[in-house]
């Protein structure tokens, strides 16, 4: 919150309207003349939190760099016809599940999922929307309407080692990866750890690691080029050194860029999680905390951005994102559009995260010049 006041009072001292809505998003609102305050606007937005001992790029890069977009428009006197937005969105990262602070704006919120919806930790989503002066029904009015809304951009480190590999300081991108996120249960029985003989024993991290090791082969046989499937975090209880783990409970998020392809892999990981858990007489159930299809982003839009990273002679590449990101959300409202710029050996969500200056200077130039087509064409 301290960082959100921080980036609000950077909105205004560039002379924009500055607000907080009712999940936390930071809005600084742009409006060259009045007589265009109600034409619709272009937004450009990305997310302020990162993960814990996340890097100093990942999500912030792109808030700082619409505002700059904003800082040169006024230094140089640019002319436009529209209102320009700037929004550092909330909570991107998902602890509850989902994307909040986009999913508000795009009115993917339910009253019903807001009271419910919990960390791994089981702490509500509503209670820490609370504690931050914010409440569920705020939430709800978020929601902005499509029709005042001309296109939404996002720039991004891709946070892989895709643009490096192939030695491109930015990409165009032209989809999302869809993603689901689950909170796994597998219940056995602790016991003594050297008086229960091994084919006694109801190990649930034993039923983990057998599930661990079953994730190629799922990939292989239902997944394509673009799935991911991750085992993130784990924990065992009752947690002792001498005693057999009678609980494990553990997160998986899977990946692809086809929302079919996502349903045949959750199939997959549903059956051999139910075989493990009868293998080593487990009890198994999980919980879906998201469901986000993949998203496809608008031709029109993406090709304009192409054409501007040629007519900046960058060396580009084209090509979809891994990751989930806040402009997703937008791309079935919206023509939305997504900038890479390239991560130093592919890494994010760590200390060391990077992306070299020069890479992020060509990056915000194809942002200043798509967003100067949006608003005088």
């Amino acid at each position: 919150m301290e960082a959100r006041q921080w980036v609000k009072q950077q909105f205004e001292a560039a002379g924009m309207e500055a607000s907080l809505d009712g999940v936390g998003n930071v809005c600084g609102r742009y409006v060259p003349k009045p007589e265009l305050e109600d034409v619709p606007a272009v937004l450009i937005a990305s997310h302020l939190d990162s993960v814990p001992a996340g890097g100093m790029f990942d999500g912030t890069l792109g808030v700082m760099a619409g505002l700059e977009c904003i800082r040169l428009i006024q230094e140089n006197n640019i002319t436009v016809n529209r209102p320009i937005e700037i929004i550092g969105t909330s909570e991107e990262e998902g602890r509850f599940g989902g994307m909040l602070g986009a999913q508000a704006l795009s009115g993917n919120l339910t009253l019903e999922w807001l009271n419910t919806a919990k960390d791994p930790a089981g702490e509500y989503l509503k209670d820490a929307l609370e504690q931050c002066g914010f409440s569920p029904q705020e939430a709800l009015h978020a929601r902005r309407d499509p029709a005042d809304i001309r296109a939404f951009l996002e720039l991004h480190i891709e946070q892989g080692p895709v643009l490096e590999m192939n030695n491109k300081p930015v990409g165009v991108v032209d989809g999302i990866s869809g993603v689901f996120k689950w909170l796994i249960k597998l219940v056995g029985k602790p016991d003594h750890a050297g008086t229960a003989p091994m084919n006694m024993r109801s190990d649930a991290f034993m039923g983990v690691a057998d599930f661990a090791h079953e994730l190629s082969r799922i990939i292989d046989e239902e997944g394509s080029e673009y799935t991911r499937l991750t085992i993130g975090r784990v924990e065992l209880k009752p947690g002792f050194a001498h005693t057999i783990p009678g609980e494990a409970h553990f997160t998986l998020v899977g990946r692809d860029m086809d929302n079919e392809v996502m349903h045949q892999v959750s199939m997959s990981c549903q059956k051999v999680l139910g075989a493990i858990a009868r293998k080593h007489n487990l009890k198994f159930e999980y919980d879906q905390l998201s469901w986000i299809p993949p998203r496809h982003f608008s031709d029109d839009l993406v090709d304009t951005v192409e054409k501007n990273a040629q007519e900046l002679a960058l060396d580009y590449m084209r090509m979809p994102s891994g990751a989930g990101h806040d402009c997703q959300f937008f791309a079935d409202l919206v023509p939305t559009a997504l900038i890479f710029v390239k991560s130093v050996g592919g890494i994010s969500h760590a200390p060391d995260e990077w992306s070299h200056w020069d890479d992020v200077q060509k990056g915000c130039d194809l942002l200043y010049k798509t967003l100067l087509d949006l608003c005088n064409e």
